[in-house]
């Protein structure tokens, strides 16, 4: 073996603890950078593999007048395209009366395919399969399952014959709502399709075989599905239109002869010929009678559906385009970090070299030769870590996150070896071992060897500026001078170690952050704005008295509020936006309080103008507009009208705009009426809220109900998606934080080994020593956290803008639980690694250290 390679093998012997902590922080880089950027495409491909292997149906129409089989035909005339007509209808079910997704199962069906998680699949009339998260309500295999008399089966009563998972269905605990019982879909269900009194089917299942490859919350694959089915739907609708003019034609025809046949049976004359005769003259009147009619019928009956209206599906995508976004922030950041470390460590390394540099040129050898020595002890160091790093972040964060996403149907989980991003982690980590050595090694190699063979003079001291304090600079102890003065003397060291330190508590600060502030949205959307807690929507001419008789009923009914309430497409600039709930106080101008309507720019309260509207902020930011802008709000109904905006409100979940009640007028016209209340109630259980909507839902009046805590729930689910890898930021920072710690001071103690000698031999005690170099890390690290807040403030803020969604604001809120944990993690940390250089000062060799170097 050549000596320098023995050399690089006895570097590494002799500095291990330094070698292993470079590879320790480039390893924790990597491998969340690595690993928490794979999450995102981990949790996509998961599921795309999924429902791919269930045959998802990639749009689906739902149809009060039921689905022909002419009209499958006509939806697979298209060009790649696979239809399934199924029988489907929400029923009353099981000992708690629970709302029921019904389905009726036919053998050979190959779209949405049950996945069987026990049991078997209904073979028998009598047999049904109940979905898989009906077990936790206490239904078992071969028990007695029995709907209600209005759910109009051929048979009430059913044998459990199996329990399935749907593709249709990823998320247990929510199965979506429904306009009978208590509003809420508990379950789905699946009997033989024959055991359904039903004519036709009433769902249409597409799916395009072609598209299964792409990622299904891609742009690319949205934009091919809505290709095809523009046309899909064009033959579908013409196809029902169709269907449903022949049959509205028959029963006009059926019953214009039916009324002619007794008119003339009352007059004596023939019927039957005679009353053919008779309408003859009125069949094209008929005709256009049909047309109008179908027409009429079918606006109002076809409901097109894309795989995000499925229940869960939109939030699943969501909850990965979020991490996603904070993968690229977070990681990158924490990466910052550990490469700034390693860089001054590595630079460190080779400036402590420098007698030995000196000692191989003075001995002959080349400046590669020597240079190469030291490149590889900083590239070897790296390229372990990054590998480690690599492999460990890319399988093992994703798999830990997907275990976790507990309610989620199992997913066939899919984790990929990422490339690009192994190839550009492991770049990364080069260029702060390997880089910081070329650049150290460079400009040690342009020195002669005997400068390099004798230790650099010492830096002079400097006058600071706390001496300038005279009555506080005298009242310190002359080891306190000495360790003030040592802080401003190696300002390189001073940085770093506040970078260190600040990056750490910054790191473990917005690990809480992001929790706290996704909670947060829920606190304040429904605490600080919403002071509702259901929406009780109203029957066409319905007065709000009868709601409200049923509502005092309840011991936890507060007060209602009467508005009127619609749905409106909202244009400005080239931008618009649909679904954007219109609220407007039946009387007056102020709807306190039951909305706190509050100005984003100066937090004071907005009352509703007579003739604007107030926006709510995330609206204002997708249209691009402003206060004084005007923007035109058009109905579903038709009506529409062009305001000024007066305001623009606080609001962190969907999109709302509030009119006045004359405004409102003005749009929807004079006749219009309220149809919404919104109800405040006293606390309760969701039980009592399934009660109390039962209650509401059998009245004629009321034909919907809504609870905030629905709403609440799923942001609570969005909160609870991101705990895994909050826990994980957490952790590795900390890891992190303690790591880079105890290397600074390792090398805070290196550089300064002959003074500390010095003052033991002077006569001072290990405590003192010890606190002579420690009293500076306290004081650094003091520092570090004081920045590090500020810097975790800024991190948060930055990654929760990234994260935000089109309907969603993440306020940014940090609990004092996080400022605590971040704090008291940093002071552990500074003791442990006091402790730990207190127990190597006392084993320091005196003699050794201050042998002359030359």
């Amino acid at each position: 073996m050549k000596p320098l390679t023995k050399n690089l093998w006895r570097n590494i012997r002799d500095s291990l603890g330094r070698f292993i902590a470079i590879v320790i922080i480039i390893m924790l880089g990597v491998l969340l950078f690595v690993g928490v950027k794979a999450t995102g495409p981990a949790l996509k491909d998961s599921l795309n593999t999924t429902v791919k292997a269930d045959h998802l149906a990639d749009s689906q129409l739902l149809a009060t007048t039921g689905v022909s089989k002419a009209q499958v035909k006509a939806a697979e005339s298209v060009s790649g395209v696979q239809a399934e007509a199924v029988k489907f209808k929400y029923v009353i079910g099981g000992r708690a009366s629970d709302v029921v997704a019904l389905y009726g199962y036919q053998k050979g069906t190959t779209i949405n395919r049950l996945h069987l998680t026990s049991g078997q699949l209904p073979t028998q009339a009598n047999q049904i399969v109940l979905d898989t998260a009906a077990k936790k309500s206490g239904y078992q295999l071969g028990q007695t399952y029995t709907f209600t008399g209005g759910s109009k089966l051929a048979r009430r009563t059913f044998k459990i014959s199996g329990f399935a998972d749907s593709p249709a269905y990823i998320e247990d605990t929510s199965r979506g709502s429904a306009n009978i019982g208590d509003g809420t879909v508990r379950y789905f269900a699946y009997i033989p399709a024959s055991q359904m009194k039903m004519p036709v089917a009433s769902q249409l299942n597409i799916r395009f075989p072609a598209l299964q490859t792409r990622d299904t919350f891609s742009n690319r694959y949205k934009d091919a599905v809505a290709t095809k089915m523009k046309l899909v739907k064009q033959r579908v609708k013409a196809q029902g239109e169709k269907d449903l003019r022949a049959a509205v034609y028959a029963n006009i025809v059926k019953t214009a002869t039916a009324k002619a046949q007794a008119q003339l049976a009352a007059s004596g004359t023939p019927a039957a010929a005679a009353a053919d005769q008779a309408i003859k003259p009125q069949l094209s009147t008929f005709q256009q009678q049909a047309t109008v009619t179908a027409r009429k019928q079918l606006s109002t009956s076809l409901t097109w559906q894309t795989r995000e209206d499925l229940p869960g599906f939109g939030d699943y995508g969501g909850s990965a385009d979020r991490i996603a976004a904070i993968a690229n922030v977070f990681p990158v950041f924490f990466f910052l970090v550990a490469a700034l470390i390693t860089f001054t460590t590595v630079s460190r390394m080779v400036e402590e070299a420098r007698a030995q540099i000196g000692t191989f040129k003075a001995l002959g050898y080349g400046k590669w030769a020597i240079a190469r020595n030291y490149l590889a002890y900083a590239a070897l160091a790296g390229l372990l870590g990054g590998i480690i790093g690599v492999f460990a972040g890319n399988l093992s964060i994703p798999r830990i996150v997907l275990s976790l996403y507990k309610n989620y149907i199992p997913l066939q989980q899919v984790v990929s070896l990422q490339w690009p991003l192994i190839a550009l982690s492991l770049l990364l980590a080069l260029i702060a071992t390997l880089g910081a050595a070329a650049i150290v090694v460079r400009n040690e190699l342009t020195e002669k060897p005997a400068a390099l063979m004798r230790p650099r003079a010492p830096k002079s001291a400097k006058c600071i500026l706390l001496e300038r304090i005279t009555p506080l600079w005298s009242r310190l102890s002359f080891n306190q001078k000495v360790s003030y003065r040592n802080l401003f003397r190696y300002k390189s060291r001073l940085v770093m170690t506040i970078l260190g330190i600040a990056g750490g508590t910054a790191l473990i600060l917005t690990g809480f952050g992001i929790k706290d502030s996704i909670t947060a949205t829920g606190v304040q959307q429904y605490g600080d704005v919403i002071h509702y807690q259901a929406i009780v929507r109203l029957a066409d001419g319905k007065k709000p008295a009868a709601a409200r008789d049923i509502l005092a009923k309840s011991k936890a009914y507060r007060s209602a509020g009467t508005v009127s309430g619609a749905v409106a497409k909202l244009s400005a600039k080239g931008h618009s936006l649909s679904d954007v709930n219109l609220f407007a106080p039946a009387n007056g101008n102020d709807l306190e309080p039951y909305v706190s309507l509050r100005s984003t720019a100066s937090n004071r309260k907005l009352t509703l103008p007579r003739h604007g509207i107030v926006i709510t902020s995330k609206l204002a930011k997708a249209l691009n507009v402003t206060t004084g802008d005007t923007l035109k709000v058009a109905t579903t109904n038709g009506q529409s009208k062009r305001f000024t905006i007066k305001g623009i409100a606080k609001n962190y979940v969907g999109h709302f705009g509030y009119l006045s009640n004359p405004a409102y007028q003005q749009l929807a016209g004079n006749s219009a009426k309220p149809n919404t209340l919104l109800v405040r109630l006293q606390p309760q259980s969701s039980k009592q809220n399934d009660r109390l909507a039962k209650q509401l839902l059998n009245h004629h009046a009321i034909v919907g109900i809504s609870f905030t805590t629905t709403a609440k729930k799923t942001l609570s689910n969005m909160s609870g998606m991101l705990d895994p890898i909050v826990l994980i930021f957490i952790l590795l920072s900390a890891v992190l934080s303690f790591v880079v710690l105890y290397n600074l001071n390792n090398i805070n103690v290196s550089e300064r080994i002959r003074e500390l000698s010095t003052i033991k031999v002077l006569g001072f005690f290990d405590r003192e020593v010890t606190m002579y170099i420690s009293r500076e890390s306290i004081v650094l690290t003091v520092i570090g956290i004081v920045f590090g807040y500020l810097l975790g403030n800024l991190l948060t803020a930055y990654i929760l803008y990234q994260a935000e969604t089109e309907a969603v604001v993440f306020p940014l809120t940090i609990s004092i639980v996080g400022y605590l944990t971040a704090t008291l993690l940093m002071l552990a940390f500074t003791g442990v690694v006091t402790w730990l250089t207190h127990r190597r000062l006392q084993r320091v060799d005196m003699v050794e250290a201050l042998k002359s170097n030359e």
